[in-house]
């Protein structure tokens, strides 16, 4: 488990790196490391049920006076086996090193079902920054469904993103999205009453509502390889709706929180400190395997 603090000891070359930051900044994430071991640390798998009143998205509009938000999306469907598990356990790790980039980071976790047959088919949380994400991230159920149709209720995400997300300060923040399948066609009214609350709601066109976020947001789509003669209809979907330098195929979870870490330190200028990074975390074919595929987003773009 990667942890909060400045404890590098399980990492492959423990002095090869060092987070940055004054006194203050090594002390504060030292209380980090405090306060997530008095309150038992991150425990996404051993829930029940999702903790409703923080991550309920009916009637809830989130927001964030940042100028550099994240949010992170994941499928969280059986067909994702535990690569919400891997994602989620590098909280402190995504959060850590994006900070030293940009110190206002806050960043938003949601959770993917299917609405067509799941019971919590979307979980959203606020935004938050340091070791209060881990609040956030315990609230989280994965349920652990879908409906087995090679489709999961992406575009409901969207459509909530596009609606009830607020983040006037930024211009054009990262979304990142981890997951396999492909998206319904439409955003169904009835599913947006339900568990939206609206209740003036239309049926909106998906590939519109993902064209919409892809505008205001810097997404990329970071793929579980779905496999079997629905892959190629899956990436084609994503890649009409998103364009397909930003729908990037992955056939490992520990290296998922990798390239989106590298995707989003190289459009903000620091790259180099993202290598040093990897580089005492990982082997040497990690890390060159990462920065081939980085180097061929950046080709396409």
């Amino acid at each position: 488990m990667y942890c909060w603090g400045d404890d590098m000891s399980n990492w492959a070359d423990p002095g090869a790196y060092r987070f940055a930051g004054d006194a203050r900044a090594k002390k504060g994430r030292a209380a980090a490391a405090r306060a997530s071991a008095r309150k038992g640390g991150r425990s996404y798998l051993s829930r029940r049920a999702p903790e409703m009143a923080t991550v309920s998205p009916r009637g809830k509009v989130i927001s964030t006076t940042s100028t550099t938000p994240v949010v992170i999306a994941v499928d969280v469907t059986g067909s994702m086996a535990r690569w919400p598990y891997e994602i989620f356990d590098r909280l402190p790790l995504l959060y850590q090193t994006l900070a030293q980039y940009r110190p206002d980071l806050e960043v938003c976790f949601a959770a993917i079902g299917d609405a067509t047959c799941d019971r919590y088919p979307l979980q959203v949380c606020d935004f938050a920054r340091g070791v209060a994400l881990e609040e956030q991230l315990n609230a989280l159920y994965g349920e652990g469904g879908g409906g087995g149709g090679a489709r999961e209720s992406y575009e409901l995400f969207a459509y909530y993103l596009l609606r009830h997300v607020r983040a006037p300060e930024a211009t054009r923040p990262f979304l990142i999205v981890f997951g396999d399948e492909g998206f319904y066609p439409r955003v169904d009214a009835r599913q947006v009453r339900h568990f939206l609350g609206e209740e003036q709601a239309e049926h909106h066109d998906s590939r519109a509502v993902w064209s919409a976020v892809a505008e205001a947001w810097n997404v990329f789509h970071l793929r579980k390889t779905y496999g079997g003669e629905q892959e190629a209809e899956i990436q084609a979907q994503w890649a009409d709706a998103l364009g397909e330098e930003r729908v990037i195929s992955l056939d490992d979870p520990q290296r998922a929180v990798d390239l989106a870490l590298g995707l989003i330190a190289r459009a903000w200028g620091r790259y180099g400190d993202f290598e040093a990074n990897m580089g005492a975390r990982q082997s040497e074919d990690a890390v060159r395997a990462i920065g081939e595929r980085l180097a061929r987003v950046e080709a396409s773009q």
